[in-house]
C-alpha cells in the first residue's frame, strides 16, 4: 500500500520533534567543538582558542535554529499536500476510497454485517474518514507534526546550552574541561533520546561516545602528518 511513506520523518516518529532537535544539535555541537579544540589548541593560545570557538558557537546556533525551523515547515507543506491529495480522492473516487477502507478493516478483522455499518458511519463523514485514511492508509500520525517554531526553539537551546557549557569548561580547564564537559552532554543527549524511544540507553551512550572518540582521535593523530609544525 501507498500507505508507508509518512513514515520516514526528519526528526523521527517515537518522540516529539522539539526534543529530538534539541538532542541532535547537543550531540552535532558538542562533538564540532571538540574537534575544534583538538585541531585548534595545536596552532592558536587559549584567548584566541575562546575567541574562534565563541565565533563558531554563534554561527552554528542560528543555522541549527534555522535549519531545524526549515526541516519543520518543509514537513508541514508536504503533510497538507498530503491532505489535499486524500481530501481529492475521497471527493472524487469514493468508490475506490470504500474498497480500500473495507479491505484495511477487513485485515483488521472485521467481517460481515459489522464491517458494513463501520464503513458505512465512516464513509457517511468525510472529515472522519479523512483522518482515518491518513492514518490507516497512509501511516501519518497527525499529532507528532509539531509548529517549526516549537522545533527551532529545541534546536537553539540544545546548541546554545551546549555551546555555553562547553566554552565555560574551556574556561574552568584548558587542558581538559571541554572534552569533559562535550562527553557529558553527547552521552546525556544520547540517553534521553534512547529513552524517549525506548532503546538501550546504555548502548546508545556507549556507542556515541566511542563514534565521538574515534573521530577526535582521527583528528588529533592525522594533524602531525597533514600540518607540520
Amino acid at each position: 500500500m501507498r500507505g508507508q511513506l509518512a513514515s520516514a520523518e526528519i526528526h523521527g516518529t517515537e518522540m516529539p520533534g522539539h526534543i529530538a532537535a534539541l538532542a541532535d544539535s547537543a550531540k552535532e555541537i558538542a562533538l564540532t567543538l571538540l574537534i575544534l579544540w583538538v585541531l585548534l589548541s595545536h596552532f592558536v593560545t587559549l584567548d584566541q582558542l575562546w575567541l574562534y570557538l565563541g565565533v563558531f558557537s554563534c554561527g552554528w546556533i542560528l543555522w541549527k535554529t534555522a535549519r531545524s525551523a526549515l526541516l519543520g515547515w518543509a514537513r508541514i507543506e508536504r503533510l497538507h499536500r498530503v491532505i489535499e491529495e486524500e481530501r481529492w480522492e475521497i471527493e472524487h473516487h469514493r468508490t475506490q476510497e470504500r474498497q480500500e477502507l473495507s479491505e484495511m478493516y477487513r485485515a483488521k478483522g472485521l467481517t460481515g454485517k459489522l464491517l458494513e455499518e463501520v464503513i458505512e458511519v465512516l464513509m457517511a463523514d468525510d472529515n472522519r474518514l479523512l483522518g482515518v485514511m491518513l492514518e490507516e492508509e497512509l501511516g501519518l500520525t497527525l499529532e507528532v507534526y509539531e509548529h517549526p517554531l516549537k522545533q527551532a526553539s529545541g534546536a537553539f537551546l540544545g546548541s546554545f546550552a551546549t555551546a555555553a557549557l562547553c566554552l565555560f569548561g574551556l574556561w574552568a580547564s584548558p587542558f581538559f574541561g571541554l572534552p569533559l564537559v562535550a562527553a557529558i552532554l553527547i552521552a546525556s543527549a544520547a540517553y534521553i533520546s534512547a529513552r524517549l524511544e525506548r532503546n538501550r540507553a546504555w548502548q546508545s551512550i556507549v556507542w556515541n561516545l566511542a563514534v565521538a572518540s574515534v573521530v577526535a582521535g582521527c583528528v588529533y593523530f592525522l594533524i602531525p602528518l597533514f600540518i607540520p609544525k
